[in-house]
């Protein structure tokens, strides 16, 4: 009778890889969020100061109050730089920052003249004071956590109005008035301004489940393909053999964008997108899918199949954690994630979505058509 020794040891072995694996791709993935909130002060936020008087001030106060790792930065930047509000929204649209504030013209002469007239308080909007400007497309639950902070600077600045005017100000108004009075409690809000509105609750899903499916799925096709593949046997050449599975690959990955697409745009809700959108997200989908095909066909002839999930594992990791969140809010070495299609399909789908902000284009198609000549040389070398 065979001993079970053997067996044993290799069932052990296989074990103890698979744990290993499974801590090693955790570790990495877990460590992309790893005292993220400590890093906020990388992102950067605008703000343009057209008031130049008390409600300006208010807000530079609120900042230096809440300044440190867990704020982002703010950057002032005179009014001759960005003339308009138009120009501070172009400023976030292009990705330059996560966020913008400004203080509007004479927002501190309005206030003023509230807070002496009845008449004048009535007809005073806080709201008015201050405008702040995001967008909740770009890494859904970042640009939540930007617009409370932008929110919450908006509030600090009433509160520094109030801690520096407001002693001096009681003395002269008339506080029995409750338009007055109101106006003193409430001098300073803001109007937000989102530059790419995304409702739906799935959009927390694009940056997430979404980019891990198109290497899932051509993963399983392949396995599918190279099974049917050896049952067969097609007598061709090495040139005809490669030319077939490019083939395959083209139509198979355009199918599966396309299914991609459909389940992205059966659940878009009240997202305004067109289907001019839906064409080009498609045709972005499909790049980075066949990517994904050429290399995991490669890698797989290559390496024992008993390994192929052990790779496919670790692409999925390394992909997702490359779009799960923004680079400024991870340790540096996630930086590498810059070279991963799905970082790169991800940043073109921003593009698509928003109309032209966040603008990357040029980058993520150079490292598409570069990786995918890269990876269809590989696999010419590999049928002869």
């Amino acid at each position: 009778m065979p001993s079970l020794k053997p067996f044993l040891i290799a069932i052990a072995g296989a074990a103890v890889m698979l744990q290993l694996l499974i801590l090693a791709n955790m570790s990495y993935l877990y460590g992309t969020a790893y005292h993220n909130t400590s890093r906020y002060s990388a992102l950067k936020f605008l703000f343009v100061d057209y008031d130049g008087g008390e409600v300006g001030q208010s807000v530079t106060a609120a900042y230096n109050q809440m300044r440190g790792p867990e704020f982002p930065t703010l950057h002032q930047h005179s009014p001759e730089e960005y003339p308009t509000p138009q120009d501070v929204q172009e400023a976030v649209c292009k990705g330059g920052y996560w966020g913008a504030i400004y203080s509007s013209r004479d927002a501190s002469s309005r206030l003023s003249a509230a807070l002496a007239s009845s008449e004048g308080a009535r007809d005073y909007d806080s709201s008015q004071a201050l405008g702040y400007i995001w967008s909740s497309a770009r890494y859904p639950s970042t640009a939540q956590a930007v617009s409370s902070m932008l929110d919450g600077l908006a509030q600090g600045a009433a509160a520094a109005y109030r801690q520096i005017n407001g002693t001096a100000a009681l003395a002269t108004i008339n506080v029995s008035d409750p338009s007055i009075a109101q106006t003193i409690l409430s001098p300073i809000s803001a109007s937000s301004t989102d530059l790419n509105p995304m409702p739906q609750g799935t959009r927390f899903y694009y940056n997430t489940v979404s980019m891990v499916m198109p290497i899932i799925i051509q993963f399983f096709f392949i396995m599918a393909l190279n099974g049917i593949w050896a049952q067969n046997k097609p007598a061709l050449s090495a040139p005809k053999a490669a030319l077939l599975r490019f083939g395959i690959s083209l139509v198979y990955t355009c199918l599966s964008a396309l299914v991609m697409t459909g389940y992205i745009w059966s659940f878009h809700e009240s997202w305004p997108v067109t289907g001019s959108q839906f064409a080009r997200s498609w045709m972005s989908i499909w790049l980075a899918s066949h990517i994904h095909f050429m290399l995991i066909d490669f890698v797989i002839a290559i390496i024992p199949m008993q390994f192929a999930p052990f790779f496919v594992l670790t692409w999925v990791i390394l992909n997702v954690s490359s779009t799960i969140s923004p680079f400024e809010l991870s340790p540096g070495v996630y930086r590498l994630g810059y070279v991963m299609p799905a970082h790169e399909l991800y940043e073109v789908l921003l593009q698509i979505w928003t109309e032209g902000c966040n603008p990357h284009l040029g980058r993520a198609l150079g490292f598409f058509l570069q990786s995918g000549l890269l990876v269809w040389r590989c696999l010419l070398l590999r049928e002869w």
